[in-house]
């Protein structure tokens, strides 16, 4: 058999940078959906702080406010109005910043892909050289080494694949550890609370939800790579935080046994959904290595099939 090395590391390189342009391509097209599905959601939310900031701005002036005004409790409506308003305005503003985020992604991969745009032509133009000389040099050896280096080059890719997405997970695990202990804090709080913690258990439990909205996004953000290197394995998911947010900031203004009770219920609820998101990172973090050290068995078992093949007659 002829032997062609600087053709070999040619077509090595050529299948890296083709696989990396497969793998980037995978990567746009789940952001554009990431991208679809935010700005979905923000326009929705958008249109709810509208709504808020109207009814603020009744109360503030107007026949609303006179008609509060009257009944007594337009200084208490106009709190919780406010507070509304900016649980509403702080959901804008983290889909927004979500949003910029998700478009820089974006930008940055359509960029590289301008860069790869021609890897998969090289690629099958250097393969079809080097078939060509193996042909004509009839070696009986040189389909199945053909064969066997294509198949070599798609595992190692899925091995490069499965670790990106196994180092994703494990952000996306330790972002979510992170919102369960502002959680696990709060829920303590709040169970104080509920035996007459009083003000000072309400403004730790105030800080614990505030911070844990604001770990929340940091989550949401490594959850939203976590599922683009999914689908580079081709695996499928949309992962979602929940509101952490939700009525607690409008709820810390009116301190009663029963709103005490409903915030703990909230908390309690979240912290659940939060635990079953870390569960659902673990298993698939699972579900990868086990993939992995398949790919790895088999890349073994074909090395050594070539090493075979190659090996002086």
């Amino acid at each position: 058999m002829t032997h062609s090395p600087e053709l070999d590391e040619r077509l090595h390189e050529a299948s890296v940078r083709m696989h990396r342009a497969e793998h980037v391509r995978r990567l746009r097209e789940a952001i554009a959906q990431q991208v679809a599905e935010v700005r979905g959601t923000l326009e929705d939310l958008e249109t709810e702080l509208a709504q808020e900031e109207r009814d603020v701005a009744r109360l503030e002036g107007g026949l609303s406010a006179v008609l509060a005004r009257a009944l007594g409790n337009r200084e208490e409506r106009l709190e919780r109005e406010r507070a509304e308003a900016m649980v509403a305005r702080e959901r804008v503003d983290g889909h927004r910043a979500r949003l910029a985020r998700l478009e820089a992604d974006a930008a940055a991969a359509d960029a590289e892909l301008a860069e790869l745009a021609t890897a998969s032509q090289e690629y099958a133009r250097l393969l079809a050289e080097k078939e060509q000389r193996l042909i004509r040099d009839g070696d009986p050896r040189a389909r199945e080494l053909l064969d066997l280096g294509a198949a070599l080059d798609r595992l190692s890719a899925d091995m490069r694949e499965c670790d990106e997405a196994h180092r994703a997970g494990q952000d996306a695990y330790a972002a979510l550890d992170v919102v369960l202990g502002f959680l696990d804090s709060a829920r303590n709080a709040s169970t104080f609370d509920l035996f007459g913690g009083g003000l000072l258990a309400d403004a730790y439990e105030h800080d614990r939800l505030t911070s844990a909205d604001k770990a929340a996004w940091h989550a949401q953000r490594a959850l939203d790579v976590f599922a683009r290197e999914l689908a580079d394995t081709g695996v499928t998911a949309r992962p979602v935080m929940p509101k952490v947010d939700t009525r607690w900031f409008v709820d810390a203004f009116f301190d009663n046994i029963i709103s005490d009770a409903l915030k703990h219920r909230r908390i309690e609820k979240t912290r659940t959904e939060v635990q079953e998101l870390a569960q659902w990172v673990r298993d698939t973090r699972t579900q990868l290595r086990a993939r992995r050290s398949a790919a790895l068995a088999e890349l073994a078992r074909l090395s050594a099939r070539r090493k075979e093949l190659l090996r002086p007659v």
